[in-house]
């Protein structure tokens, strides 16, 4: 359908539009027209991806002389597929309707090894053991060699790329990363670079959020993208942590000796160069006295990652005469090892900030701070001048030199905290000294101050206030829109008791009370009596899970429960999981019926649709709080009590139930599906803690519903699932419109939205 909002046709692949959909549509363009940035959450299963991608391709349209260029990112890469394939049906819609002039170039680009087709790469088992075996055939000095000798080995589709010169190009169109590599084959060329180098000519750019975010990945895939750009993050609901996780550092023991390795190497490398090539490490001596730019002329096969600092932070001046030549060099790095090996050996946990590390570094190690700064770029040219391929081989020393280059570079937002064991192990050592950034804002300041406007969305971004002073910025548009529903399809319940009325709560000083573990298996025994096909049980942690499940086992309950339905478990590792879903899905499907037992913050947790059969009750054993005594979180709480004025309580309960909200989530993918959602514990029952939920959740949410024991739970299921089972008419035709046709919105450009959807 075409519909007008304001000055724009809205090309729509839909014969029907739900009204959220188009209250979206209309915030998004406000945020647009203000060239200015915007939150907006949406409940799951209301189409937010086909709306976001209509208007915004639509819009471009409307503006030919000013081409917006739309960089989509996902969390992973089953996400980013799903984006490209609506995007391809909302494109063969718009070429229907306007011909060529709709052509757009759209495609997702991700790592190696989602992309390359060369098999003898590909045998590899992880992803930086792919990158190391693509350099090794494709670094320019290795193709220099292999052109004179043809027995060294290269990369048959990288020549054929880089021999096809400006006539590599793609086709219009949209390009999932199977039809990339489809195409690569088809061409004989390297699907990678072929990606990486139409970036910058597409309209649509889907890829990870790592792309933009991490300063090491962005300085190399992302430099190029003009201001002109809107930047979509999609399910952002944890942008925050994963800000956080771009500027943070590990050093553990293992670190520490793969460093020692990789200098000995290195020196052994040096030594070799100064007896067969010293003309060499002369040039490179000169560049760095000349303070020449390492990374603008570099081919694209040899940059490696880009410097782990912002890039406004980054110094643009010679590399200090200390560090200048490589063996000196690698000295001040054997020195900083050495200092850091003497500092993981504590017995206690300690906790300072980056200045007084860096004054310690020099008093004990002799190393200044501007020797710090350009650690990085210095080993990166370095490794270049020896021409290092296996650079898997050499992640240890990388991590040193990020290590070194963010404490050098940054004095505010951080705090370096060795720990000489993990607390929930204190019996094993296990020292790692951690760089933690606290403040989310560092990493996501250049991509507000670059792009024209950034959408940050998701199904779960409440309470949204807290957002725009986390990340520290002033969004034009925040809104939280509601589900339109021709039946309340979905029925929360917070569940405040057991059917003995002894409250149930996963608090530290309860969580282990037989009561309370008994009454959390009565209830999941008592409605998998009652409810058809697949249960998901979502636990607080893992070792809650374990301990949990072990009771029940002694106690009987788990074999009472296995004879309604059968039990699946997520554990640690991914195969493992990933089996067990999929034989939780063969049970569904075939009417015997099964239980999912999985951990909020999981895998399961983030990114597992449980729809239709396969999700008709979702229990949230607990409020998935954070572990509280972790040191890196105590810091965060201290830097966003003082810097943001935001309290400890506000803030873990916000995380918390942002957790909860994704996982209960899981359980609604459309408005033709319906699902419970227990919310097991008492504190639920406290408004400071419910309101915190999505409003489409709380929507729903019956002030009779608000604390309940298991047998009126059950007895508010059974009611539930027999209302369900009723006949009813999709289209909202009992009053209240949940999907607006062409002349529905005609009528609402005349009466007003309010008359249509209610």
């Amino acid at each position: 359908m075409k519909l007008e909002i304001e000055d724009i046709t809205v090309y729509f692949p839909y014969d029907k539009i739900y009204p959220e959909q188009y209250s979206y549509m209309v915030e998004l363009k406000r945020a647009l027209d203000a060239k200015g940035h915007c939150l907006l959450e949406m409940p799951t299963g209301t189409g937010k991806t086909i709306a976001l991608l209509s208007l915004i391709t639509s819009y471009v349209l409307s503006k030919p002389h000013s081409p917006l260029k739309l960089l989509y990112c996902t969390r992973t890469v089953h996400e980013m597929e799903k984006t490209l394939a609506e995007l391809r049906l909302l494109h063969h819609y718009q070429l229907r309707h306007l011909g060529p002039a709709a052509k757009i170039l759209a495609l997702g680009l991700s790592s190696r090894k989602n992309l390359c087709v060369n098999p003898r790469v590909l045998a590899a088992e992880n992803r930086d053991s792919v990158d190391a075996g693509c350099r090794k055939l494709t670094a320019s000095w290795v193709r220099a060699v292999a052109a004179e000798n043809p027995s060294v080995p290269s990369c048959e589709f990288f020549e054929q790329y880089e021999r096809a010169g400006s006539s590599a190009v793609l086709p219009p169109g949209v390009y999932t990363l199977q039809d990339l590599r489809a195409y690569g084959k088809e061409k004989g060329w390297c699907p990678y670079y072929l990606a990486r180098h139409m970036v910058q000519f597409a309209n649509v750019v889907v890829y990870s959020y790592q792309y933009l975010l991490d300063p090491k990945v962005a300085g190399i895939i992302s430099k190029e993208m003009q201001k002109e750009s809107v930047v979509v993050f999609d399910e952002a609901h944890n942008i925050d942590n994963v800000c956080i996780e771009a500027l943070s550092v590990s050093v553990r023991r293992q670190t520490i000796e793969g460093a020692r390795r990789n200098l000995s190497r290195m020196r052994q490398e040096i030594d070799k160069f100064k007896a067969t090539d010293a003309g060499r490490l002369r040039a490179e001596y000169n560049r760095l006295v000349e303070g020449l730019a390492l990374r603008g002329d570099l081919p694209a096969t040899d940059a490696w990652l880009a410097n782990p600092a912002l890039p406004d932070d980054i110094l643009k001046e010679a590399v200090p005469g200390n560090i200048r030549r490589a063996e000196h060099f690698i000295h001040v790095l054997r020195r900083l090892v050495q200092y850091l090996e003497g500092r993981l050996d504590t017995e206690n946990v300690e906790k300072e900030s980056p200045v007084s590390f860096v004054v310690s570094i020099l008093n004990h190690a002799g190393i200044d701070q501007k020797s710090l700064k350009f650690c990085y770029d210095r080993l990166h040219s370095l490794m270049m001048t020896l021409e290092i391929t296996d650079t898997d081989e050499f992640l240890h020393i990388q991590t040193i030199c990020d290590f070194a280059t963010l404490v050098g570079t940054y004095a505010r937002g951080f705090s370096i905290i060795i720990e000489p064991f993990d607390e929930r192990m204190p019996h094993i050592p296990d020292p790692v000294l951690q760089l933690c950034c606290h403040d989310a804002s560092l990493a996501i300041k250049p991509v507000f101050e670059r792009f024209q406007s950034v959408v940050i969305t998701s199904g779960t971004l409440s309470p949204i206030d807290l957002y725009p002073r986390l990340l520290n910025f002033n969004p034009v548009v925040s809104r939280s829109f509601t589900m339109s529903l021709t039946r309340d399809c979905i029925c929360p319940m917070v569940l405040t008791r057991g059917s003995d009325q002894l409250p149930v709560s996963t608090k530290f000083d309860m969580r282990s009370d037989l009561g309370v573990v008994r009454n959390y298996g009565r209830l999941l025994l008592e409605m998998a009596s009652v409810v058809p096909d697949g249960i998901v049980c979502f636990f607080v942690s893992y070792s809650y899970m374990d301990g949990i499940v072990n009771t029940w086992n002694e106690n009987g309950i788990l074999k009472e429960i296995m004879q309604h339905k059968l039990v699946f478990i997520e554990t640690q590792d991914v195969v493992e999981t990933t089996l067990a879903l999929d034989n939780y899905r063969k049970a569904c499907d075939c009417g015997r019926g099964a239980i999912f037992f999985s951990v909020a913050r999981g895998k399961v947790a983030e990114g597992i649709d449980f729809d239709r059969h396969y999700g008709r009750l979702v229990i949230m054993f607990g409020v998935p709080f954070q572990y509280t005594l972790s040191k890196i979180l105590l810091a965060r709480l201290e830097y966003l009590r003082d810097t943001f004025q935001i309290k400890e309580g506000d803030f873990l309960t916000f995380d918390a139930l942002r957790q909860a909200a994704q996982c209960v989530g899981r359980v609604i993918r459309s408005k033709a599906d319906y699902g419970m959602m227990i919310f097991a514990d008492k504190r639920y029952s406290r408004h400071d803690k419910r309101s915190k939920l999505p409003s489409w959740i709380l929507s729903h949410l019956h002030d009779a519903h608000l604390n309940l024991s298991t047998d009126m739970a059950l007895h508010v299921a059974r009611d539930f699932l027999r209302k369900m089972a009723q006949p009813y008419d999709k289209t909202g035709g009992t009053g209240r419109k949940t999907l607006l046709s062409q002349e529905d919105l005609e009528k609402m450009a005349v009466s007003g939205m309010g008359d249509v959807m209610y």
